[in-house]
C-alpha cells in the first residue's frame, strides 16, 4: 500500500534569480572630472596621478559638455612637437570630444556591451534624467560579465 500525502498538490515554483545586471550596478560614481578651461598639461597630470585614461568634461553648472581622453592628449603632444610650442598653451575645450555618446543608467550590461561593440569607445558617461551620474568602461562590463553565472544570461 502506498503512502498518501496530506499536503495536497504542490505548486511548482520556478526559482527567480535576480542578479545585478544594470549599468548602475557596475558604473563608477566617483569620477575625476575636467573643466573646458583646464590646460592639457593639468589633464595629463591627473591622468597619471589617478591612473585613468580619460574622463568627462563638465561646465560650471555641472553639465556634461565633452569627454577628454589620452588620445586627445596625444594630438596635443604631436602638434606641440610639430610646431615647437609648449604643451601648456592649449585648453581642454580645444581637444575634447564634444559630441559625446552617453548611456542611461537603467540599461543592462548586455545592452551596454552592444553599444561598446558598435562604437569605438573605451568609456561612456552614464546619465539619469540628463544628469551625469557615473561612467562605465569596457573593463567594467567585462568584470560584470565574469560575476554572472551562465544561468543569469538573458
Amino acid at each position: 500500500m502506498g503512502i498518501k500525502s496530506f499536503q495536497g498538490i504542490r505548486k511548482i515554483v520556478k526559482k527567480q534569480f535576480e542578479a545585478p545586471i544594470l549599468v548602475a550596478d557596475y558604473m563608477t560614481t566617483k569620477l575625476v572630472t575636467f573643466r573646458p578651461d583646464q590646460s592639457i598639461l593639468e589633464v595629463m597630470e591627473k591622468f597619471a596621478k589617478h591612473h585613468i585614461s580619460g574622463g568627462p568634461v563638465l561646465d560650471d553648472n555641472g553639465f556634461l559638455v565633452g569627454i577628454i581622453s589620452e588620445a586627445d592628449c596625444m594630438k596635443q603632444i604631436s602638434e606641440s612637437r610639430y610646431f615647437n610650442q609648449p604643451i601648456l598653451e592649449k585648453n581642454v575645450e580645444n581637444f575634447m570630444t564634444k559630441n559625446v555618446e552617453t548611456i542611461p543608467d537603467d540599461i543592462s550590461i548586455f545592452d551596454a556591451a552592444g553599444i561598446f561593440a558598435q562604437h569605438n569607445r573605451r568609456r561612456l558617461p552614464v546619465m539619469r534624467n540628463g544628469i551625469l551620474v557615473g561612467q562605465i568602461s569596457r573593463k567594467d562590463i567585462v568584470i560584470a560579465a565574469l560575476k554572472l553565472s551562465g544561468h543569469n544570461w538573458k
